[in-house]
């Protein structure tokens, strides 16, 4: 039985959306966990008690410190206290992260823990590292994200010798600003098969099977993928309703969109991986709803089930040339 701390307060659309999300994933094989305000209706859930809650506006840090008793804090205690196998917050992510630092703590040679997002590729699942953990990093940090994602793409995926691409602005290793240049000539001088830079207009196309960033440009990628996804098929939902035209042709199509709904949409996945830490932890988007919840949850157990901690506390240290420590 996989045991998933669930921060039943974190998100747009908590505590009710994040309840509905954790009974769908409820199954023999797993069990969520939520974790919230006493007298919360959990539905039948186990509860941990936390009656503290931090917000999606307060700054990280400080309310992580100030609020020792809150779910999202609670939620990733649940996994040292051995209450959990992994934990599932759609929260402030900053908290998510300063909370995960100060009660895992990062595994042995990890510089900076970054969030590895499996992105829905034409190619097959294709993994973007940083997507927001990071919003500054130097070229060695950028070597090491190239490395937990390739040994993530390896043991969780499924892809022998991925290959790594660096987003930039064009393809020519001369192209990027200074970090990029730097992580170019870190990582073209590793034992990755790196294969150079990528351009963001072939992110859905599978630039790569890991592709490398910092996390402030990562995340930017990251929301105008979501986004467009979401406007387009939003769109194209309207233009078939608006004439009795487009109904009759929407029937005709509605199972090829509906696949293809299903493979685009961010609640497929419904949260990303917060790698390099001691413990298992994902972050879900904070606008999720019921079935990014689910998914999240899903993903959680996936990764405990798949080793994702103890694969890479293995293996990065024979990946790195020099493990990083600061």
């Amino acid at each position: 039985m996989i045991r998933v701390a669930v921060d039943a307060m974190g998100g747009d659309r908590a505590p009710d959306e994040v309840i509905a999300g954790a009974l769908e994933a409820r199954s023999p094989e797993l069990e969520p966990i939520l974790v919230g305000p006493p007298g919360l209706d959990t539905r039948g859930l186990e509860l941990v008690e936390a009656p503290d809650t931090i917000g999606m506006d307060e700054k990280p840090a400080e309310s992580v410190r100030a609020k020792p008793n809150s779910s999202l804090v609670a939620a990733v205690r649940a996994i040292a206290e051995g209450r959990a196998d992994a934990v599932v917050s759609a929260g402030n992510t900053g908290a998510m992260l300063a909370a995960s630092f100060l009660e895992l703590r990062r595994l042995p040679g990890v510089a900076r823990p970054a969030i590895a997002v499996p992105l829905p590729a034409r190619s097959g699942p294709s993994v973007l590292i940083d997507a927001g953990a990071n919003a500054d990093a130097r070229p060695e940090h950028l070597l090491q994200f190239g490395h937990m994602g390739a040994i993530f793409a390896e043991e969780i995926l499924g892809i022998p010798r991925p290959e790594v691409r660096l987003l930039s602005i064009g393809e020519e290793p001369e192209k990027g600003n200074h970090l990029t240049l730097q992580a170019h000539a870190l990582l073209a001088e590793s034992d990755l098969d790196f294969r150079g830079n990528a351009e963001a207009t072939d992110l859905l196309k599978g630039a790569a099977d890991v592709v490398v960033t910092d996390g402030f440009t990562g995340n930017v990628a990251l929301k105008l993928i979501e986004g467009t996804i979401r406007e387009l098929l939003d769109a194209l939902r309207e233009q078939i309703t608006a004439t009795t035209r487009g109904k009759i042709g929407g029937m005709l199509i509605r199972p090829a969109a509906r696949a293809l709904r299903a493979e685009l949409d961010p609640d497929t996945y419904g949260g990303a991986y917060l790698l390099g830490l001691r413990g298992l932890v994902v972050i879900a988007h904070g606008n999720s709803g019921r079935l990014a919840i689910a998914n999240a949850i899903r993903l959680a157990a996936r990764g405990v089930e798949k080793d994702v901690v103890g694969r890479l506390a293995e293996r990065l240290p024979q990946r790195s040339k020099e493990p990083l420590t600061k």
